[in-house]
């Protein structure tokens, strides 16, 4: 049986649709995924007119598939997605904040920094998520956390103070949890004082606000 080239085209346009990488879409990725369509209807259209399109003709499609997904996930890098809150795991969420910072001083004890920072973070989103600042969801991004603090606090001051304080958490775990640096006792320390201040920054924010 042959390749239809109109069929991998629907393929592949098909996996690059889906609602995981709209936000990779803008400027030059763009531009990139068009001239690879263009390319596979190009290469499916050779196979297809020689009546190779068999067998290998989809070898070479599940590859060229293959291929437009590590992309994809090579530029997913920018979503920020954090894999502790990853639906696969999605057991994590609802855990209390007491529990998170217990797990982050276990992992500064064993030196395990980058661990304790992610555990830091994720913390203060539970604690936030108790105080009904934020929704603790599966699957959800850091980005999108940040933008729901913000929508959530609102534009006076202290509010304005708060989104700050815990876009500063939020970049900082970006940093170390997505970042090709190493993670030190350092980063682990200024974490915790990051998460202290964000964490008050809200409370005030809230206070203000109930007012």
């Amino acid at each position: 049986m042959t390749v239809d080239p109109s069929e991998a085209r629907r393929v592949v346009d098909e996996v690059l649709s889906a609602a995981e990488y709209d936000p990779l879409r803008p400027g030059l990725l763009e531009r990139i995924l068009d001239a690879f369509r263009d390319t596979v209807g190009g290469v499916l259209d050779g196979l297809s007119g020689t009546g190779a399109g068999t067998v290998v003709g989809y070898v070479l499609l599940a590859a060229i598939v293959g291929a437009a997904v590590l992309l994809a996930v090579r530029f997913a890098r920018g979503t920020r997605r954090d894999p502790g809150v990853d639906p696969a795991v999605g057991a994590s969420v609802g855990r209390p904040a007491t529990a998170w910072g217990a797990e982050a001083e276990a992992h500064e004890a064993a030196g395990r920094w980058r661990d304790a920072v992610r555990c830091r973070y994720r913390a203060l989103i539970a604690d936030l998520a108790a105080s009904g600042v934020l929704e603790e969801i599966p699957g959800r991004t850091a980005g999108e956390y940040l933008a729901e603090v913000a929508g959530t606090l609102g534009d006076a001051t202290a509010a304005t103070d708060a989104t700050d304080a815990f876009e500063a958490v939020t970049r900082a775990f970006e940093a170390a949890w997505y970042g090709d640096s190493a993670v030190a006792a350092g980063d682990a320390a200024t974490m915790r004082e990051r998460v202290e201040g964000a964490r008050a920054a809200v409370r005030r924010a809230t206070l203000v606000g109930a007012r």
